[in-house]
């Protein structure tokens, strides 16, 4: 058998393994049993949406008592929203309600993942949200992967800004960086392309990102931002990295700007 033989049915192998097994790569879900308690330091009810027969998303939602807005945070592909909620405070110390929810298989939400399902699960919560608060008082905010959900949400409807914190070009971009013999086109079963998506956002887009991202580089929030500069403004946070943008003074005088402005 030859060499060139051999690599095509390694690449075959390994397609076939990162075809079935991707989730596991994709989502780092922290699993809550559903009697867990949650306790902030700052006023908050549990919400459970009832999407559909086995499905049931989860979120937080911290309420202030005469709320300017209201800003729906995305989260990235780890945890449950018990740790991410610390994120709450960024924005509701500028008077605004604050909702995160948990994707399927995260947190106490269950339901099989899928992109199209997922999607279609942070679209029942902003409808159900938006029968709450006018749109043109709701935010949404996309960290890491959450990114290309919040673009999609945007793009269908009329919020008042988006706001994408670490996002990628398209998730294939990100996948295809570090398996660049793969067919990735092929293999990937989520593809989340926020790149086409943000072209039918009406909203003005905010992105924040840090100039030494390995995991998702700069460049793709720039190639992001060429595809509609008038509307797309690009905030670098000169040393931030991936998972540290918090840390920074810069990326909290950001948020103040915004939602002041």
């Amino acid at each position: 058998m030859s060499l060139y033989l051999y690599i095509i049915i390694g690449i075959a192998a390994l397609s076939i393994l990162g075809y079935f097994l991707q989730e596991r790569f994709i989502f780092k879900p922290e699993k809550l049993k559903q009697d867990f308690q949650f306790e902030y330091d700052i006023p908050f009810k549990e919400l459970n949406f009832d999407i559909g027969v086995g499905v049931r998303i989860n979120g937080l939602h911290f309420q202030r008592e005469k709320p300017l807005g209201l800003v729906l945070y995305l989260h990235g592909n780890s945890r449950s929203i018990k740790g991410w909620a610390k994120y709450a405070k960024d924005f509701y110390r500028y008077n605004y309600d604050v909702v995160l929810v948990d994707y399927r298989g995260f947190g106490k939400s269950t339901g099989k993942r899928g992109e199209k399902d997922m999607l279609q699960d942070i679209q029942f919560v902003y409808d159900t949200l938006a029968a709450e608060y006018p749109e043109h008082h709701i935010i949404v905010y996309g960290r890491s992967i959450g990114s290309g959900f919040a673009a999609k949400i945007a793009s269908d409807n009329k919020p008042r800004y988006l706001i994408l914190d670490a996002p990628y070009y398209s998730f294939k971009k990100v996948v295809e960086r570090f398996l660049p013999i793969l067919p990735v086109s092929l293999v990937l079963r989520y593809h989340l392309r926020t790149d086409k998506w943000i072209r039918h956002v009406n909203c003005h887009t905010y992105i924040i990102h840090g100039t030494r991202d390995w995991l998702i580089p700069l460049y793709h929030s720039e190639k992001l931002q060429r595809i509609n500069p008038s509307k797309i403004t690009l905030i670098r946070i000169h040393g931030g990295g991936h998972n540290n943008l918090t840390s920074f003074p810069e990326y909290h005088n950001f948020i103040r700007d915004i939602l002041k402005y």
